[in-house]
């Protein structure tokens, strides 16, 4: 199945690959997608989490395959159906599913974000939900199904100490990110880099609110000197914020910071071709200190 149909820059559309397990229909966004194969034999890792089936190597890599299944509790994969090859965070993950139904494009603004009975900032996994048809398409949070097998994969808050003693920083910093955990730890961690006048939002559209307020108060540089955003959101994505600030004479020189587990070659060009002036992976959240420095504190 061809994973690589081509988005325009900015659009706050995204492609979902619907897929099955034990019935029920899940979503992940295409963009997370390497490839998606036939289920091939692995071999077993001792003493590795529960939900890791094994490695394998269907080429050159190493591969880790992780049973899906086993992550949502419904139970343990038989041999068969189909791996779902993926690459964020720098890493190349195999999901195990049973089949896949196609690739839905849909607005950021067609997904529902998830009420607090079906998921928690602390222990759900799903980002949201879209209705398509006759069905319900529950969006699966991979990078926490991740971490949770291996927390070692999720920020590394270790940097932030080895950045040092550290002044108090006034230089205010607009922060666009949906999930409530990762935007608590991105504030604590520029809090002890010296970071103390942030203003953080759930989406691109909420950022986007707080940038056009400031803009009619005249306020516009007391509020907002640098902007660190996620990519994947509900309403509005970050893409599609980088485009709306880089496109305006008024806020074209607000330096713009995409944070993202889906920060690989193509979504760089992507980021670049909208005018951000940084992208980094989620992980390196000491890089994001440092990158942030040389944007704000350089030029002033």
């Amino acid at each position: 199945m061809d994973t690589k149909i081509l988005l325009e820059n900015g659009t706050n559309e995204l492609e979902v690959l619907e897929f099955k397990l034990d019935g029920n229909a899940y979503g992940i966004n295409v963009a997370k997608i390497k490839e998606i194969i036939n289920y091939m034999e692995v071999t077993p890792v001792p003493n590795a989490h529960p939900s890791i089936e094994g490695i394998f190597m269907p080429r050159d890599a190493m591969i880790t395959a992780i049973d899906l299944k086993n992550c949502l509790q419904r139970g343990v994969s038989e041999p068969g159906g189909l791996f779902i090859v993926t690459n964020f965070n720098k890493l190349d993950i195999a999901f195990h599913v049973d089949s896949v139904v196609g690739i839905h494009r849909v607005s950021w603004r067609e997904i529902i974000k998830p009420g607090s009975t079906v998921s928690t900032s602390e222990d759900g996994v799903s980002t949201g939900i879209i209705k398509f048809e006759d069905r319900l398409i529950i969006i699966l949070d991979f990078e926490k199904i991740v971490t949770d097998i291996n927390p070692e994969t999720g920020l590394k808050l270790a940097d932030i100490e080895e950045l040092g003693e550290r002044h108090r920083i006034d230089v205010p910093i607009l922060i666009a990110e949906d999930s409530p955990l990762l935007n608590k730890l991105i504030v604590d961690s520029l809090h002890k880099a010296g970071y103390v006048n942030l203003i953080h939002t759930e989406n691109g559209q909420q950022a986007y609110d707080v940038i056009q307020e400031c803009r009619k108060e005249g306020t516009l540089k007391e509020h907002v000197q640098c902007i660190i955003t996620d990519i994947e959101m509900p309403i509005m994505d970050g893409h599609r914020l980088t485009k709306l600030v880089k496109s305006n004479d008024e806020t074209k020189d607000i330096p713009v910071v995409i944070f993202s587990s889906l920060v690989n070659e193509d979504m760089k060009r992507k980021g670049e071709a909208l005018g951000a002036n940084a992208q980094l992976s989620k992980p390196e959240i000491g890089n994001l200190v440092r990158v942030v420095d040389e944007l704000v504190l350089d030029n002033k």
